[in-house]
């Protein structure tokens, strides 16, 4: 938009006599309003510069200082601002750059830790002797090692010593390797059974030949971490088995409220169930017999041998040892025979020689046997008790009224029948189960309880830098209001312009301007409201022109008269 000749005449003018005004000052003011302007920017310089300032935030903790030595040089050449703090252990970086300058240190391997690992074996010196290769190494996995338990959240720091025996062909000489890990936690940081069990393993794994035993961890105040493992598999209660009846109940709990929220609604039904599980372990052996069948014919025959024997000869072929063998023989006694009868019976009779026959039979029948291996799993139900609770049915009576009343006999002995079915009822095993249908107390529907606003980690933030701020507004509107104003306006004070008058006595047109001209100071004058400023320019005036003054309070004086 473009100013008219007279407007810009009038910001000519306007400007003039401001910097009439600023001359017209004394030396003194003259410094004080430069230092009051250089104040005012040097505080909205200032105030800026903290608006801009970098939210610093840790980039790193506990670094050693080689780590720490090349972190810096590495984010110099980032061109990254950083600052130290606890001694010069913790780096600070911008928090709008923590996470982008961590992935990027990362890339470069950075920091490392303090722990060498398998980086030794990249600078390997020729004509190394094997000793030498088989120190670095072990050296090396132990690092490895380190740094694999420091990735867990509540390990600050930890060493690893190996000890690994010389290599023997003989079987016998065989000893296998053993770890011992000490930890070094973070303040208030504990490790449960399960964790120390997960680092044994950990390592046992990373080791050729270690077994599980052989490996010991310890915390930085001596306690043995390894034992407890040790004692929960010498059949100590496990948190898992605790998990696991609580799955279970919530597993039951959920399917009976599924089944029964179509009939009686979501608020109006609760469920509580009691599981006794059964952890033990137990492995049988079992070698049973049965005896055989009373029928020989139908058992089974194992083996069967049959030995039979049979031999032909006279008798008395030879005598029975002894002392009747010895005697002499007794004369004989020949029978009286006819002769023509003996030859006759003789050749009808038929001899038969002697005969010597044995026969054994020996029969193995089979014999029932069953072997049977039995393994009980772990976890199984010994009992379960179930309670569930119902509301009593709300109903609207004809005036718009809300009452409720009880379920009937033959809607619970339903919704017993339903719970039996859903919560696998055995009466066998012990199972109970009771329906009870009472009116509730607390209100139909539960409020979630959510996080409140001021609670919220972003509105925290959020409130931090709007705080930030308003109290920067706050401290340039005091400085400007309070102290810079109220200075400048003691500093700077409108003043009339007087003509400058020759030292000889003016004739009556000039005496008669001057009059006029100090008409209108008075009634400037007059127009404030602070009686001292009033006095201070009148003597001001009287001290600056003293010969104008004096002719004014002449003129004054006779025109009086």
């Amino acid at each position: 938009m473009a100013t008219t000749p007279n407007e810009s005449n009038a910001i000519a003018s306007n400007t003039t006599i401001r910097f009439d005004q600023f001359n017209q000052l004394s030396s003194q003011k003259k410094l004080g309003l430069i230092l009051s302007i250089a104040a005012v920017i040097a505080l909205m310089t200032g105030a800026w510069m903290w608006s801009q300032t970098p939210d610093y935030r840790v980039l790193y903790s506990n670094i050693s200082d080689h780590d720490g030595g090349a972190i810096i040089s590495a984010l110099q050449k980032m061109n990254v601002p950083y600052k130290f703090s606890e001694g010069g252990s913790t780096i600070l970086a911008p928090g709008n750059q923590v996470h982008e300058v961590r992935l990027r240190l990362a890339s470069q391997g950075l920091p490392k830790g303090g722990l060498a690992g398998f980086e030794l074996m990249e600078n390997q010196k020729f004509g190394s002797s094997q000793f030498l290769e088989q120190v670095n190494y072990q050296r090396a996995l132990e690092g490895e090692l380190a740094r694999s338990v420091q990735s867990l959240s509540a390990v600050q720091s930890a060493r690893v010593h190996l000890a690994i025996s010389k290599p023997s062909v003989f079987a016998r000489d065989k000893q296998s390797p053993s770890v011992s890990v000490l930890l070094n936690l973070y303040p208030g940081r504990v490790l449960g059974p399960e964790q120390v069990s997960a680092i044994v393993h950990l390592v046992s794994s990373s080791v050729p030949n270690l077994p599980v035993k052989n490996v010991t961890v310890v915390d930085q105040h001596g306690n043995l971490l390894s034992a407890q493992n040790e004692n929960k598999s010498d059949g100590g209660f496990d948190a898992k088995q605790l998990q696991y009846i609580q799955d279970l109940e919530d597993n039951y709990t959920k399917r009976i409220e599924a089944i029964l929220t179509p009939i009686t609604g979501a608020a109006n039904v609760r469920a509580q169930v009691t599981a006794d599980i059964d952890f033990s372990r137990i492995e049988r052996a079992e070698e049973i017999y049965r005896p055989n069948n009373k029928e020989p014919e139908s058992a089974s025959i194992r083996s069967q041998q049959t030995v039979e024997s049979k031999s032909t000869g006279s008798k008395f072929d030879g005598g029975i040892p002894g002392a009747l063998t010895n005697r002499p023989p007794e004369p004989a006694n020949a029978p009286i025979e006819v002769p023509g009868e003996a030859e006759e019976a003789a050749q009808n009779t038929p001899v038969t020689p002697p005969t010597d026959q044995r026969m054994e039979s020996t029969i193995n029948y089979e014999v029932d046997k069953t072997i049977q291996h039995t393994s009980q799993s772990i976890g199984s139900i010994r009992r379960l008790s179930v309670a569930v609770v119902i509301n009593y049915r709300k109903r609207i009576d004809d005036t718009g009224n809300a009452h409720h009343e009880p379920l009937s006999s033959e809607e619970i002995t339903k919704i017993n029948n339903l719970v039996k079915e859903a919560m696998g009822y055995k009466e066998s095993r012990g199972d109970t189960l009771t329906v009870t249908n009472n009116l509730f107390t607390i209100a139909d529907s539960e409020n979630v309880d959510e996080i409140p606003f001021w609670k919220d980690p972003d509105m925290l933030l959020l409130a931090k830098e709007i705080s930030k701020q308003l109290l920067i507004a706050a401290i340039v509107l005091y400085f400007l209001l309070k102290v810079l104003r109220p200075f400048l306006r003691n500093v700077i004070q409108p003043q009339p312009a007087i003509p400058a008058l020759p030292p000889e006595i003016p004739d009556n047109e000039e005496v008669l301007a001057l009059e006029q001209s100090l008409d209108k100071s008075e009634n400037k004058l007059e127009d404030k409201s602070n009686y001292e400023q009033n006095l201070q320019m009148a003597k001001q005036l009287a001290t600056n022109e003293p010969a104008v003054v004096a002719n004014v309070i002449k003129n004054w004086v006779s025109s009086n008269d």
